[in-house]
């Protein structure tokens, strides 16, 4: 039997669920009053400042957060992968059922495949958000 380091530990911090490693660049899109902020500490204390859509650096992660009802899905993520390395991340954060904004994992299975991203995992990213997993399939590659 094995298990992550994470799962043997009870996972030390939510900045270990998603995988950033300290200096990391970490870009943030749809950030808004109702996001975690807890969340958004502890991976700050990872990796540093966030930073934000307007960045000219190439990124090794985009932190999406999306509700129903903000713009399309696929436009989002299409402009998720502008500046993102080659083997990057897209954490798509989404609140939870039951909550405001929820959004129906059939929307994230249409939209994902579309912009040329694949769902890998999911985790609890705090109270009301879940994270998925985005990245591009391998052997595709960035023109």
């Amino acid at each position: 039997m094995s298990a992550t380091a994470g799962q043997a530990d009870g996972v030390r911090s939510l900045a270990d669920r998603f995988g950033f490693e300290p200096n990391m660049v970490v870009m943030e899109m749809g950030y808004d009053e109702d996001v975690d902020e807890d969340l958004r500490e502890a991976l700050t204390e990872r990796v540093g400042e966030l930073v934000d859509e307007d960045t000219d650096e190439v990124v090794d992660a985009v932190l999406l957060w999306y509700r129903d009802g903000d713009e399309d899905l696929f436009e989002i993520l299409t402009d998720a992968l502008g500046p993102l390395a080659d083997n990057g991340v897209v954490w798509l954060l989404t609140p939870k059922a039951g909550r405001d904004g929820h959004v129906e994992p059939s929307e994230i299975s249409e939209a994902a495949p579309t912009a040329g991203l694949q769902q890998t995992s999911t985790v609890n990213a705090g109270k009301d958000w879940t994270g998925a997993r985005l990245v591009t399939p391998r052997g595709a590659k960035k023109k």
